[in-house]
């Protein structure tokens, strides 16, 4: 019997996790359970407000973003970013202030934001919070125009190249902290489409997943025509570091990482509490 097609709008970075995770989806390589998917590539701070808006069916989003969308989204359990030693940095300049004035941020919205502010709450009265394209945060910090940086995605590796130090690793702040993994982000799925299309699209979207883990030379063209100018080296290292069995499924301490962040979320006043189930049952 021939399936019911159903499109669906999809959001995702250009990210290499994210195009190598999504290739085989929005090529049709796997079975999509009956989803043609629509493809939309922006940087995470415009896919987290664009979620906010409820534009995308299907968004990767940060889990900042996702403790404000729990009442109209899902969470899937693949697809997810989160791991350990992956988290985001917050570098300086050499000779840069010990307390900072100003500190340059992906998105106020992002995970970097989340864990920045409940690493140091004092944070949000004493430095203003300069939002930027994660790409302009290294050369803002290097040039004086903020004393700060908190970088994310290919930034930990190539932060050094700007003259920058490292001032703290959040995501290793966050594994000493709590013994679990550090949730960075997730793809979430409209409430609205039920339980049993989020289950579908979740199947569909962990088929993809393992398709780029299983045969990686197959999404090399997609990822590259997205990366930019990142070096091949890079790239590989990006992927290895963000894609990774809690990727293909969610752990339970994975599970558990999540739902710990999202309640200190709730105890520090950064978003409003909210009892939803956080996954499609």
């Amino acid at each position: 019997m021939k399936k019911h097609i159903r499109e669906l709008t999809l959001g995702f970075s250009p990210c290499p996790n994210d195009t190598a995770i999504f290739h085989g989806l929005v090529h049709n390589l796997v079975d999509t359970n009956g989803f043609v998917f629509r493809e939309r590539l922006e940087d995470v701070q415009t896919l987290n407000e664009m979620a906010l808006r409820g534009e995308l069916d299907v968004v990767k989003v940060s889990f900042h973003a996702f403790g404000h969308l729990r009442r109209d989204y899902f969470c899937l359990r693949s697809g997810a970013a989160l791991g350990w030693g992956c988290g985001p940095l917050i570098v300086a300049r050499q000779d840069g202030p010990e307390f900072p004035k100003k500190i340059a941020i992906p998105g106020g919205l992002t995970t970097a934001n989340l864990l920045l502010l409940l690493y140091n709450p004092s944070l949000r009265e004493s430095a203003k919070m300069k939002e930027m394209v994660f790409s302009d945060i290294m050369p803002a910090v290097s040039e004086g125009r903020a004393d700060w940086g908190v970088i994310i995605h290919e930034g930990r590796f190539t932060y050094r190249r700007h003259g920058l130090k490292r001032v703290q690793d959040l995501g290793k702040w966050w594994e000493k902290e709590t013994g679990l993994p550090i949730p960075l982000g997730c793809i979430a799925a409209k409430r609205s489409l039920g339980k049993a299309a989020a289950l579908k699209i979740e199947q569909a979207l962990r088929e993809s997943v393992l398709l780029g883990l299983r045969e990686p030379a197959r999404c090399r063209d997609y990822i590259k025509m997205h990366a930019q100018e990142m070096e091949t080296s890079v790239i590989r290292k990006h992927i290895g570091l963000y894609v990774n069995e809690d990727t293909v499924k969610l752990s339970q301490d994975g599970e558990k990482a999540i739902s710990l962040l999202m309640n200190k979320g709730e105890q520090a006043g950064l978003f409003s509490p909210c009892r939803a189930r956080l996954f499609a049952e």
